[in-house]
């Protein structure tokens, strides 16, 4: 069987060396942690992703749910993996012990997303999902809520979605048209239809819950009108028992990859009995509904790292077992054939992998250190912590998804044809990766939430924040030689942002904001090219320490690995910000001003 390709090393580097997550541990809430608790988790986080969910990772993809007389059929192993998820305590992993969780730290869970995901990218978000519908409830929802839901979805008996997605909304959830109609009972009913929710419905739990966006009648209209309702499939009646809530599964989407979860249709009080439970107060929902979204987008992140890193060490391993060419300074057809990681352009492709994988790793767990902090601390330094994370949050969904699809295209290309064939898994993980920049709101809608929202919000208390963290690394490295200059190239860098951004704010007020934000994906992909520069220069700083510090030749190897990767991307992808740079800042409006007529057949 094959092993699960994770880059354990790098993943005990991130979270030791570069964010120390053991300084977490000072705190309260995290205190009954420590290193030998932090190891013992990933190492049961890899037997199990080796046991239960690579094992699948084909099958699934070969035999994708089917509707079967109005019921979704997955996988027989989605249940026995809930069920371990649950008793096991993953999916409650970071929740408080009152309520069935551990209290571990995001960074070290997410650690662990990141090793499911590697593994089987569908199998792991069933209990990712559960996991975001629990704390949705526990954060905003009444005790009877939190009593009846919390512990069944912990425990992996019943499945959490976020419902959201409705055929004429998609994105635009100003414009969602399920209706909430409040009873003198206490529950709503609903009417309405949604689409593309994942494992909404499926035989691998007893119930399905829906955390459900929708308006009560007389709601304000927009987005000031959207609350929150709880919306089971099967809702407990009078006796204790479970009956069918009128939630009706319509259709089961076929996908191009990422085909082991099911992705539904459902209607909505056909009968005129389908009943909702409001989540804290009407009109609130998409605020509350952030929450889970912003746990996605990190969950959808980590994600993409994961099959991006599945593939790149799928393509490490075949490019120093292929024999294929010789050297260009000897070509010899009587000598033998040489391992294709000879060959520069191999070199350079995996380079761009590890450079993509690990640089998202690191992006992923600096977001999730800052998440820690912030539930720990309080005051100004616990809004500095929420502030990083919500301008970090759309880079850390875009840009792995982005560059991940680039990142397994190039693992492919190392296979050659044989990469393009079934006989290796890169073929689905391929497939599997397209959906990342597509679902938890595409990379346009990432786009403008973060130059249209996360960049002017608070008058730009989170950007200015953000190029304090940056300048605090640029400053450290400056102090070690050997990072002088790519600590330099990445100020220049830093600069050109602000001046993109300042031109791009100035452009909103004289011209308006479809002319500011026409190229806004253009900026995010600015953004993250610096960001994860910033993170590259930290696993520098890190490497760099550990060198002098004196090691052993196999981890002076990894070291120097890191920083021939750091150099990598200082060298092949932040010149990359200079042609967004000039494009920004000279954008003659082609976008906005061209008129649909053109596009002529």
């Amino acid at each position: 069987m094959p092993i699960v390709s994770v880059g354990k090393r790098n993943l005990e580097f991130l979270l030791y060396e570069v964010f120390d997550v053991l300084s977490l541990t000072h705190h309260k809430y995290y205190e009954d942690n420590d290193r030998e608790m932090f190891d013992m988790v990933l190492r049961t986080s890899l037997d199990i992703a080796q046991e239960l969910f690579l094992p699948i990772l084909k099958e699934m993809d070969e035999n994708p749910p089917r509707l079967v007389g109005g019921k979704v059929k997955v996988h027989p192993a989605v249940r026995t993996i809930m069920k371990e998820m649950g008793q096991g305590g993953w999916i409650g992993a970071t929740y408080p012990k009152e309520l069935g969780g551990s209290q571990l730290p995001l960074m070290i869970d997410t650690a662990c997303t990141f090793v499911f995901s590697a593994a089987n990218y569908s199998a792991s978000v069933f209990p990712l999902l559960s996991k975001g519908a629990a704390g949705l409830i526990i954060a905003y929802g009444d005790q009877d809520l939190i009593a009846t839901y919390v512990p069944r979805l912990l425990s992996g008996e019943w499945q959490g979605t976020m419902a959201l997605t409705e055929p004429q909304a998609g994105s635009s959830l100003s414009d969602i048209a399920t209706m909430a109609e409040p009873t003198p009972k206490g529950y709503y009913k609903l009417q309405g239809r949604k689409v593309f929710i994942s494992a909404a419905d499926h035989d691998g739990v007893e119930n399905v819950v829906h955390l459900m966006l929708a308006k009560i009648e007389g709601a304000p209209v927009g987005v000031k009108g959207i609350s929150l309702f709880v919306v089971p499939q099967k809702r407990i009646d009078d006796d204790g028992s479970l009956v069918p809530n009128d939630v009706s599964t319509t259709e089961i989407y076929h996908k191009l990859g990422y085909r082991g979860s099911p992705i539904v249709g459902l209607s909505l009080g056909e009968a005129d009995d389908c009943r909702g439970y409001l989540v804290g107060k009407p009109h609130e929902g998409l605020r509350y509904m952030f929450q889970m979204m912003n746990e996605s987008r990190l969950g959808v992140g980590a994600g993409a790292a994961a099959i991006a890193s599945s593939a790149y060490y799928a393509a490490l391993e075949y490019a120093k077992e292929r024999l294929q060419g010789r050297p260009l300074t000897n070509k010899n057809p009587a000598l033998p054939q040489v391992p294709i990681i000879q060959h520069a352009d191999v070199k350079r492709m995996l380079l761009f992998q590890r450079a993509i994988v690990e640089g998202s790793l690191s992006l992923l767990m600096q977001c999730s250190q800052y998440a820690d902090l912030a539930k720990v601390l309080g005051g100004k330094e616990k809004e500095k912590y929420r502030s990083l994370l919500d301008i970090l949050i759309p880079v850390a969904k875009s840009y792995p998804s982005e560059m991940g699809v680039l990142s397994v295209s190039q693992s492919l290309q190392c296979f050659g044809g044989y990469g393009y064939c079934d006989d290796f898994s890169v073929e689905q993980h391929y497939r599997d990766m397209r959906i990342h920049p597509i679902h938890e709101g595409t990379t346009g809608i990432q786009a403008l939430d973060l130059l249209g929202r996360k960049v002017v919000i608070h008058d730009g208390l989170a950007f200015g924040l953000y190029l304090a963290q940056m300048g605090e690394a640029i400053e450290a490295a400056q102090e070690i030689g050997e990072l002088k200059r790519y600590a330099l190239q990445l100020r220049d860098a830093l600069e050109s942002l602000q001046r993109a951004t300042s031109h791009l704010l100035s452009l909103a007020q004289s011209q308006g904001p479809e002319r500011s934000m026409a190229d806004a994906t253009l900026y995010l992909e600015f953004f993250g090219i610096v960001t994860i520069a910033w993170q590259w220069l930290l696993q520098g700083i890190a490497a760099q320490k550990a060198l002098k510090n004196g090691r052993t030749a196999a981890d002076a190897n990894f070291y120097r690995g890191k920083l021939c990767t750091l150099r990598y991307f200082f060298g092949y992808e932040l010149p990359k910000t200079l042609g967004l740079s000039f494009t920004l800042l000279n954008n003659d409006g082609l976008t906005v001003e061209i008129d649909e007529k053109t596009f002529v057949e």
